[in-house]
């Protein structure tokens, strides 16, 4: 099974746009803040740190995501939605045999969404992958679900034989 969140990336471009005229808008309009202070560089400041944290945080939720389990391997991506493009320092790659997965769990907290691996490496030791599934839907984490359960069903039937 094949499937990605690409379409999620003009939804974060039309965020980040909307973020940068509203602070546009906020900065032209502090006036309106005098009741923080009246010193219009603390207002200036305190407008910057909040969106500058809004930034962040988009930032930090919005990751693609990748995940295939065609073959023998499953591959699963998870990188950078705009600065992917120009650099591979942000891309968390696994790449496994499917005899090699021991288990897996979504976490859901609050807003952020992610899914843990436990892998079983060369050595036989297990270790934990983690990945970004935030903008991944709900549907589409459903069917991740399926296919990883169906994994994990195939290796306890192989290994019991």
């Amino acid at each position: 099974m094949r499937t990605n969140n690409s379409k999620i990336k003009n939804i974060i471009l039309s965020i980040y746009f909307i973020l940068i005229i509203s602070a546009i808008f906020l900065a032209i309009m502090f006036k309106t803040f005098s009741d923080i202070s009246n010193d219009p560089f603390i207002v200036l400041v305190v407008i910057a740190v909040i969106f500058g944290a809004l930034f962040f945080i988009i930032h930090y939720i919005s990751k693609y995501f990748e995940y295939d389990s065609d073959g023998q391997k499953v591959v699963i991506i998870n990188k950078e939605l705009f600065l992917s493009d120009r650099s591979n320092s942000k891309e968390h790659i696994a790449e496994f045999e499917k005899h090699d997965l021991i288990g897996f769990k979504f976490h859901n907290i609050l807003v952020f969404n992610s899914l843990v691996l436990l892998i079983r490496d060369k050595h036989g030791h297990s270790k934990k992958e983690r990945f970004n599934v935030t903008l991944v839907s709900k549907k589409k984490r459903r069917y991740i679900r399926q296919s990883l359960t169906k994994i994990i069903k195939e290796n306890k039937k192989s290994e019991s034989s």
